[in-house]
């Protein structure tokens, strides 16, 4: 092992770590608010744990509601028809939130309304999953 790669993974590990503590806290607040994301945020959280901490990610992935959509993803790529359309409801309803707030200002509403468009191209072009709806 040259000099310095145990010392320099030693950073790296606590920089996936933070960062997938981070994202872990945001997705929670999806737990208690209706219109925040759980699954977008967990998802970069057990990405970043399994870089990290693989325990924690095994952790997100056993959670009986969410953890199974989520290691399909990250393993395949693919979401199920009910993720999809979970997902693409929210963001309609982010949508209309962000249409109404923004309606007398067009370019902050042009971009909120070009962002979630392009989250939901992103959506809908994710392959299909074999399970789960």
């Amino acid at each position: 092992m040259p000099a310095g790669t145990a010392r320099a993974s030693v950073p790296r590990m606590w920089s996936w770590r933070i960062l997938g503590l981070v994202a872990f806290a945001f997705g929670a607040i999806g737990l208690f608010v209706p219109i925040w994301p759980t699954t977008v945020f967990w998802i970069v959280a057990a990405l970043a744990f399994a870089r990290s901490n693989p325990d924690w990610a095994e952790w997100i992935y056993a959670r009986p509601k969410i953890g199974p959509a989520i290691r399909t993803f990250i393993e395949t790529g693919a979401l199920s028809r009910a993720t999809k359309t979970a997902a693409l409801g929210g963001m309609s309803l982010a949508a209309v939130i962000v249409g109404v707030a923004l309606w007398k200002r067009p370019l902050p509403l042009g971009i909120g309304l070009t962002v979630i468009a392009a989250g939901a191209l992103f959506v809908i072009t994710r392959p299909r999953a074999s399970t789960g709806g």
